[in-house]
């Protein structure tokens, strides 16, 4: 017989959200990875945290609904508090029974900044790579490096003479600013919005904007990435960004490092070679000679580097697209960066399942 199209009211309920959730479900293997890796970040939140006074948002919880922001590219904290509200796999993810209120999102944000103080997501990042199931997948003698473009959260008419000078927009809401003819530099001028940011240029022939580089080092047998590093948009962010973060892999003996064009200069490659690492990185013969020879690049490790290296992409592609970073929602250089830093540990946890499931 038909049914009947009518609403009941507040009834009890003996089913928690677990219920819900199917025994399949692809984020069950990774809230398994997410407990286990904040299980051993407990000491960090103990060293941030009083001991004493009214309770605040749980770090734990904090952290799995920001990974649900990246998980499900919700643009904004607040959308991310709503959705929480009627979304019961939301809810199981985070750890919050059926009718457990959600936090206001002026609160969630407060509480979100202190976890800025102590590079809680650069921790998160490395303990769930420490895991001794995740540790099996990944190399310790092989890595790429890359970075790309965040696009910061400020729009070009805050680009603004440092000493006060220059016209002021036309009345109005959104007043016009006519900046033809007019020379703007990171000398001169910053952003009043987000003064972080700097003014560049990706190649010839696009346009500028104010934006960060975002840096990733990716371990080469599966793709993961190991660390992240967030600078200033500079013409050689890329490479001291790359040299910090091959630093801090420890070794027993030489790495090799692959990267593409813009990383082959001659100081560059000294330096990475006083850090015994051998530098796999793309020759640039444009109207000069590269700063790598055939003692290099006659090696077939060299071929499989290069090869290996464009998988980078596919982690660019995942943060900026689905992580919603193509143009930050953040300002200030430390909040990208965390942001970034998280994002990336997300595409971490998208993966590792899967590459957990085919592992002998």
């Amino acid at each position: 017989m038909r049914g009947v199209d009518e609403e009941s009211g507040a009834l009890f309920s003996y089913l928690s959200p677990d219920a819900l959730v199917p025994r399949d479900h692809p984020l069950r293997a990774i809230r398994r990875l997410v407990d286990a890796a904040l299980a051993r970040l407990s000491p960090e939140f103990e060293r941030i945290y009083a001991p004493t006074g009214r309770g605040s948002i749980a770090p734990e919880k904090l952290l799995r609904a920001l990974l649900l922001q990246a998980f499900f590219s919700i643009r904004s904290e607040r959308q991310l508090m709503e959705q929480i509200t009627y979304n019961m796999l939301f809810r199981w993810f985070v750890g919050l029974s059926m009718d457990a209120p959600v936090w206001d999102v002026t609160v969630f944000t407060k509480n979100r900044e202190r976890l800025l103080d102590g590079d809680i997501a650069g921790g998160f990042l490395r303990t769930i790579l420490i895991d001794p199931a995740v540790k099996r997948l990944l190399s310790a003698e092989h890595f790429s490096v890359d970075g790309t473009l965040i696009e910061a959260w400020a729009s070009m008419k805050s680009f603004k003479p440092k000493d006060g000078s220059g016209e002021p927009p036309s009345p109005g809401r959104n007043g016009e600013r006519d900046f033809h003819g007019e020379a703007r530099t990171n000398d001169t001028h910053a952003s009043t919005t987000d003064p972080d940011a700097r003014l560049y240029r990706k190649s010839a022939g696009q346009g500028a904007k104010l934006c960060y580089m975002g840096h990733l080092l990716m371990e080469n047998r599966n793709g993961l990435i190991v660390d992240t590093e967030t600078t200033p948009a500079t013409g050689w962010a890329e490479r001291a960004a790359a040299e910090a973060m091959i630093e801090e892999v420890p070794n027993a003996g030489r790495v090799t490092l692959g990267a593409d064009k813009a990383f082959d200069t001659a100081d560059h490659v000294d330096n990475l070679r006083r850090l015994r690492v051998t530098p796999h990185v793309a020759q640039n013969t444009a109207n000069r000679r590269s700063a790598i020879d055939r003692r290099t690049t006659r090696h077939p490790g060299y071929a499989v580097s290069q090869r290996f290296r464009k998988r980078i992409e596919e982690a660019f592609g995942w943060i900026k697209t689905t992580g919603g970073l193509r143009k930050t929602r953040h300002r200030g250089l430390g909040r990208v960066g965390w942001m970034f830093t998280l994002t990336a540990a997300a595409y971490n946890l998208i993966r590792i399942p899967k590459l957990l499931a085919m592992a002998p």
